[in-house]
């Protein structure tokens, strides 16, 4: 805890390296840590090597941007950056051997023509059911003299519905994965790498894991889906994000007293309430009701609505709780406080949203056993 920050979100980058090698090993193939979206908030470059200590094999981004950075950091692992359309700095990514994805001949085409000492290795991205990106009419019509210039090291595509296991979608999609990965073998490419799996079918899906998997989510410790996988502790995963902020203010308040801009909360008793130094502008939900932080051992929900730089919390009028402390907004919930699943059912979201959406004010504090990680 420094005494500028009012507010911080703590990284425990062996909780990372520790969550990588439980789902490999569930996995028992190659893993690609996705350490897009600046980690899902939680810091690209310490994240990437705290993934890889864990054995990880691959990392992968959205950006080619983001991949610059794990190159120009010095990490020399392989990555591959799946979201670089037509018209991108391709040279850059040839030149740095950042593998690409293609998902249309266009893409295929303008890589396979940019003049470098290297040669671009890609990975073929084909639309099995989600209806996103990928190869899908065009599929049909590839041949090999679209590949001259390139190297296919892969092909993957991304299930819609993983987080539903008992969903047919999901075996469709694999079905299908598994014909359109037949027209490689038919091109002359044998060894080729195939992943499809997400972090939910990493770790309920053995059928289709392939010789590869990408797990985001939960790497970082947290569940794909809380009601149809189960908890992150059920699944053997610990949350790598703390987030911690400063109690700015905590006053005596009367019965009835209107709550936060419109007046939308009214305090039903008196109570103490808690002023926290955190609002929309660090990436709490505006919206947020039903979370809160946790003090002394207890749950404090939030009253009113959030603001820019701060939020309330009814403290209940028995608090210990006093101006100036730390306490937790959100956790691994092991103690009984806030968790990331909680936020994100407070707001009609998802997990990922909420730390994914802490903001740069919000300084990233890492904290590892392992000498040289921090």
């Amino acid at each position: 805890m420094t005494p500028f920050n009012r507010a911080e979100a703590r990284i425990d980058l062996d909780r990372i390296s520790e969550n990588v090698a439980h789902l490999k090993s569930i996995a028992g193939v190659d893993l690609m840590a996705v350490v897009k979206a600046d980690a899902y908030g939680h810091g690209l470059v310490p994240v990437a090597r705290a993934a890889l200590a864990g054995g990880a094999t691959y990392l992968g981004v959205a950006l080619l941007e983001e991949a610059i950075a794990l190159r120009d950091a010095g990490i020399t692992a392989p990555i591959l950056a799946w979201l670089v359309p037509p018209g991108s700095d391709y040279k850059s990514a040839i030149d740095r051997d950042i593998e690409l994805s293609v998902p249309s001949l266009i893409a295929l085409k303008e890589i396979a023509a940019v003049k470098s000492d290297c040669k671009a290795r890609v990975h073929l991205e084909v639309d099995t059911g989600m209806t996103r990106g990928g190869f899908l009419s065009e599929w049909d019509t590839l041949d090999r003299t679209h590949l001259d210039g390139v190297e296919v090291i892969g092909i993957f595509s991304h299930f819609a519905r993983a987080d539903e296991p008992e969903q047919d979608q999901n075996v469709e999609q694999r079905n299908r994965f598994a014909e359109m990965s037949k027209k490689l073998e038919a091109l002359g490419l044998s060894h080729v790498t195939q992943h499809l799996s997400n972090s939910a079918a990493t770790l309920k899906d053995s059928a289709s894991r392939f010789n590869m998997v990408r797990t985001g989510i939960a790497m970082y410790g947290l569940t794909p889906d809380v009601k149809t996988l189960g908890s992150s502790h059920s699944l053997g995963l610990k949350a790598a994000m703390s987030l911690y902020a400063k109690m700015h203010l905590v006053k005596d308040v009367p019965a009835n007293s209107p709550v936060g801009y419109g007046a939308t909360a009214i305090t039903e008793r008196y109570t103490k309430l808690g002023i926290v130094a955190m609002g929309y502008a660090d990436g709490i939900p505006r919206i947020a009701q039903g979370a809160g932080i946790f003090v002394h051992g207890k749950r404090a929900p939030i009253i009113g609505r959030v603001s820019m730089d701060q939020f309330v919390v009814d403290l209940g009028p028995d608090s210990a709780a006093i101006s100036g402390e730390w306490v937790e907004v959100f956790g691994d919930g092991i103690a009984g406080g806030y968790t990331a699943e909680d936020w994100g059912n407070a707001t009609g979201s998802i997990n990922y949203e909420i730390v994914t959406r802490i903001g740069p004010r919000v300084p990233r504090i890492y904290r590892s056993q392992t000498p040289g990680r921090e």
